[in-house]
């Protein structure tokens, strides 16, 4: 069978006329598939139903098998996929109160990054996501948002996964975002640990698409200590390498703090990131841990955070406090691996 979200147009277009029919076809096809983003072969009007039935059985409208599915009470969704060869990943879609729909989806099938703090870091690696498993997380939301008479606004690549570990496919599910999608560039995000050379390339792509490094410490050694991708490239060239990215694309870079109770949440930690980042186009978004069963660090409190931003204000570094979603169904960051366990036992 054949996934038809695995074609470009010039494939398509050959792959019609390969089961008999005119070449024009493929246009129709193509209208369907993006632009009115059906989900079915019998909901393509214009198209003979002898091509209909050629479709149903050789071909697919994507291969992302549902096993689970989680609501949280602040209306975010958490999906659970089986893969074609058994592997499991999971996506987010979070709704906001300004209209916002946003896409959380993965581009591994776990991590390698081993990120101490972090539930798909914790369960190791699997393999690398193709590019069209990237984009199908987001098209089964963009297609059920149409059909409700919804858009998908935003996607963020904050799933399951290092996406720089995965770079071609990453870009080449980016690119379909926007061409095939119509999601603007500075609508999607594509948060690292911080692969330097990746950061590097990726400034060099010449898109607007929006940068996010997790960062979490402002000292080597601890970084070392809780992000193992910190041994590899430190801190002084990771920074580097977002002054490259700003000057490149003229974009500031979002630098991800997971706030750890009595880790770094105290104003030595908030002085030390903010002679860091001082003098960078960057902005800091301040995340309070999310539990996960593999991690004993707790989220810090409301009053630390304040005073921890206040802090940063005095360098000119810009920060906010990101608002918890989805947490009640681990759907958070950093969350992304009890559920698929769970549910991989029970199948």
């Amino acid at each position: 069978m054949i996934n038809l979200y695995e074609l470009s147009f010039d494939e398509l277009s050959d792959y019609v006329v390969q089961l008999g029919d005119k070449k024009f076809r493929a246009k129709q096809l193509w209208n369907w598939l993006y632009n009115r983003r059906v989900d079915n072969f019998d909901a393509m009007q214009n198209l003979p139903n002898t091509l209909i039935e050629k479709l149903k059985e050789n071909a697919t409208l994507g291969t992302l098998n549902l096993v689970a599915q989680e609501n949280s009470g602040d209306g975010t969704e958490k999906r659970l996929y089986r893969l074609h060869d058994g592997q499991l990943i999971e996506s987010v879609l979070m709704p906001y109160e300004d209209d916002r729909r946003t896409a959380c989806i993965s581009s591994q099938a776990g991590c390698a990054m081993g990120c101490v703090f972090c539930a798909t870091g914790q369960m190791g690696y699997s393999r690398n996501l193709t590019a069209t498993e990237i984009f199908e997380q987001a098209m089964r939301f963009a297609r059920e948002l149409e059909a409700d008479g919804d858009r998908l606004s935003n996607v963020v690549l904050m799933g399951m996964g290092e996406p720089f570990h995965n770079y071609d496919a990453t870009l080449t599910a980016v690119r379909r975002l926007m061409d095939d999608l119509g999601i603007g560039a500075r609508h999607i995000t594509i948060s690292t640990v911080g692969l330097v050379p990746q950061i590097r390339r990726f400034a060099d792509e010449g898109l607007q698409v929006r940068l996010a490094v997790s960062l979490h410490k402002a000292d080597d050694t601890e970084r070392s200590a809780l992000m193992p991708v910190n041994k590899r490239w430190n801190i002084q060239e990771l920074i580097d390498a977002c002054r490259y990215y700003t000057e490149q694309t003229n974009r500031r870079v979002t630098f991800e703090w997971a706030a750890i109770a009595d880790e770094n949440d105290t104003p030595a930690e908030a002085h030390k990131l903010g002679r860091l980042l001082a003098g960078l186009l960057c902005h800091v978004n301040i995340i309070p841990l999310n539990p996960t069963g593999g991690y004993s660090g707790m989220p810090a409190d409301s009053s630390k955070i304040e005073k921890f931003i206040n802090i940063l204000n005095h360098y000119n570094v810009n920060a906010t406090v990101r608002v918890r979603r989805g947490i009640d169904i681990s759907a958070g960051c950093g969350q992304l691996k009890t559920a698929v366990i769970r549910a991989d036992e029970i199948n």
